[in-house]
């Protein structure tokens, strides 16, 4: 039986395991989209299997990612993160997931869920990047500066467009797996 072929995570099975059955798979459930804006601002700075290693202890210590738990979060929280060895222990990360809570629950009252208006963006469908190479991929787009620039000017923190782009690619609303990968084939069966 041949070995799968796979963009990244072949060296670590956590990371193949994201690979295979995450990262761009379209998700609609506000809560993992959440989860997943959090951590990829969490990520600025930092790889991805070092946030993906500590997913764990940020569901642990974030309420599971309950977006109204968090929303509610005071100084005291705030501290008792800061004091959390699980997680990233960056002030403006964690005041940032506490202030894009609720943002995010402003936008799930305007538009009745954040996955309406997030995917609004790509009419409701996937992008398909078709790349042979990690180098033919951009790291931002007009869409993912778009936005950025609406998530900003909403007041949401840790948006920039490079980290908006992997938000998009994490959540399926871009499928950038390489041409050769399995899961694209796999992907573009499902559209």
């Amino acid at each position: 039986m041949s070995e799968k072929i796979r963009c990244f995570g072949n060296d670590d099975p956590l990371y193949a395991g994201y690979h295979d059955n995450e990262w761009g798979r379209p998700v609609h459930d506000d809560r993992k989209l959440f989860e997943m804006l959090i951590l990829e601002g969490a990520q600025a700075g930092l790889s991805w299997i070092t946030i993906l290693k500590k997913r764990e202890a940020y569901r642990k210590a974030l309420d599971n990612f309950d977006v109204a738990k968090i929303a509610l979060y005071g100084d005291a929280k705030v501290e008792e993160l800061m004091a959390d060895e699980g997680i990233i222990r960056n002030r403006l990360k964690i005041q940032a997931a506490i202030i894009n809570a609720k943002l995010f629950l402003e936008l799930v009252k305007k538009y009745g869920s954040f996955d309406k208006f997030i995917w609004a963006y790509v009419d409701y469908k996937p992008i398909v990047g078709g790349w042979k190479t990690f180098s033919e991929m951009p790291l931002t787009t007009a869409i993912s500066d778009k936005i950025s620039k609406d998530l900003k000017k909403l007041g949401f923190k840790f948006v920039g467009s490079t980290i908006i782009y992997s938000f998009m690619q994490a959540v399926g609303m871009v499928n950038d797996h390489l041409k050769q990968c399995f899961v694209y084939e796999e992907l573009l069966k499902g559209q």
